[in-house]
């Protein structure tokens, strides 16, 4: 395992001169078009300040990976739906609309929301160790069997929106080391943790289920950030945030970092994408 994260590692600290080197007919073999981008926080780069100020309550960063993507590939046109808060209600309702027939590529990160993300991280950070393995099981129960279904439903309706486009569907990271340490302005028992972890590994695996029977692609999240989660030891290590007790920055608690969005999404962004 030491090994296998030793090489990641080693190719994630590569990609910028990778990508950079590479020409847009060199990176992808899609067709030029319309690149529309979809999700949630993960998507739309929160914990990578500055936000545009376009994008208002929706935290856009010019460091999350669809803009990183599409700032290599200029033959592509981005269309960022992407926007902090959203479900796939959301995504319905106010997002898929981008979608058309000139759409050549799509991503999308959604479904923490709906598993109970704030909620699961709030009630683990100032509940008890039992009030946390409650909610854990409850979301994760939940990512496998409600959440999974709307999802598969959710990626067959992007693909008849979209009949012309690949569709990558980009998964979450564990957010917290396992173990002991610090996790900033707020402790996490080990107990906490496991439990933070059993959860995110519930919620990716709904996600690569939902993904299969849609007969999309599913880009795992969680090896790349092995390692690298927020209360890892030492935290300049981190490549997720922790617990921060500036109230301003609350919103970032267990977001990827400007690295984690900019290096290590857009990395298994384009890494995927050279497969196809």
């Amino acid at each position: 395992m030491h090994r296998l994260r030793s090489a990641l590692v080693t190719a994630v600290l590569a990609v910028t001169a990778t990508v950079a080197a590479a020409t847009p007919a060199q990176a992808t073999g899609l067709t030029p078009g319309d690149y529309v981008a979809l999700g949630d926080s993960f998507a739309s780069g929160v914990g990578a300040p500055p936000y545009l100020e376009s994008s208002g309550a929706c935290l856009r960063s010019e460091d999350s990976y669809p803009r990183t993507w599409a700032r290599i590939h200029s033959d592509f046109t981005l269309r960022d739906m992407t926007c902090s808060g959203a479900t796939i209600a959301d995504v319905r309702a106010g997002q898929m609309g981008a979608l058309g027939a000139r759409t050549t590529l799509v991503t999308i990160t959604v479904g923490g929301n709906d598993d109970g993300f704030t909620n699961t991280v709030r009630t683990c950070l100032t509940g008890t160790d039992a009030d946390c393995k409650a909610a854990t099981d409850l979301a994760a129960h939940y990512a496998r069997t409600t959440l999974a279904d709307d999802l598969a439903a959710l990626y067959t309706d992007i693909r008849a929106r979209a009949p012309h486009a690949r569709v990558l569907v980009l998964g979450y990271p564990r957010l917290v080391a396992e173990g002991t340490g610090s996790c900033g302005a707020v402790g996490l028992s080990a107990a906490k943790r496991q439990q933070v972890t059993h959860n995110a590994d519930h919620l990716a695996a709904g996600i690569a289920d939902a993904a299969g029977r849609a007969g999309v692609r599913f880009v795992e999240m969680r090896l790349p950030f092995l390692g690298h989660e927020a209360c890892t030891t030492p935290m300049k290590n981190e490549w997720i945030h922790g617990v921060s007790a500036d109230v301003t920055k609350h919103v970032q608690i267990f977001h990827p970092k400007r690295y984690g969005h900019a290096v290590v999404y857009a990395y298994m962004l384009s890494a995927e994408i050279s497969k196809l």
